[in-house]
């Protein structure tokens, strides 16, 4: 039922990987649009998120919050998808890895070049990305060992750190190298993901014509 599966977002937000992954995962879920300032910083919301910000789902109960952590349980909590490598795989470990690296080294190197701050070079070590110049070469390196993140199979770690780069091109703040435009490419043109972004963009639709 659809109501098992709650997904919290705003089409202009990075519940935009969520809808991504939940396209994916093939399973009914029930869309929830909350609206920046207003009713995501509620107080019914902000019980499930204290944060006050999208993307949330709350899966039978079960809430849960941050892009990441929500494309890892959904791929956990419906193997079927065959969107994780199994536990006991090798691929479990660069699946993980560079999920994460995503998450952190990648999403505060990409904010702050975007906010126009530089770590100075003498502080590199206070932060857990060090330099903009080494994360985009380690992730460089992610998409060019094989076709996908975790070998030769796509997988829940695909969905967010793709997201991640295809933004960074999108809106300047990722170097358009060859293969992240190759990766890119391969994995944007997904049903799942054109699916999404069509949802997504419908919904942006409406909204400027309600405030038009």
């Amino acid at each position: 039922m659809a109501d098992d599966l709650i997904f919290y977002t705003n089409p202009m937000s990075r519940g935009r990987i969520v809808r991504w992954m939940l396209e994916e995962v093939g399973q009914p879920y029930k869309t929830e649009i909350l609206e920046f300032g207003t009713t995501m910083k509620s107080p019914g919301y902000k019980a499930f998120n204290p944060m006050g910000k999208v993307p949330t789902i709350i899966h039978k109960g079960i809430v849960v919050t941050e892009a990441a952590a929500i494309c890892a349980y959904l791929a956990d909590a419906f193997p079927e998808a065959g969107l994780a490598p199994p536990h006991g795989d090798a691929r479990r470990g660069p699946y993980y890895r560079w999920m994460f690296f995503a998450a952190g080294p990648v999403e505060a190197a990409l904010s702050n070049t975007a906010l126009g701050f530089k770590v100075p070079d003498e502080r590199r070590g206070m932060v857990g990305y060090g330099s903009v110049e080494d994360v985009v070469s380690a992730l460089e390196y992610a998409v060019s060992q094989s076709d996908y993140i975790a070998g030769d199979r796509f997988s829940a770690a695909d969905v967010y750190v793709g997201s991640q780069i295809g933004w960074g091109m999108m809106f300047g703040t990722l170097e358009k190298r060859p293969a992240f435009e190759a990766y890119w490419q391969r994995i944007a043109s997904r049903p799942a993901a054109l699916r999404a972004r069509e949802i997504d963009d419908a919904l942006v639709a409406t909204q400027k014509q309600a405030t038009a």
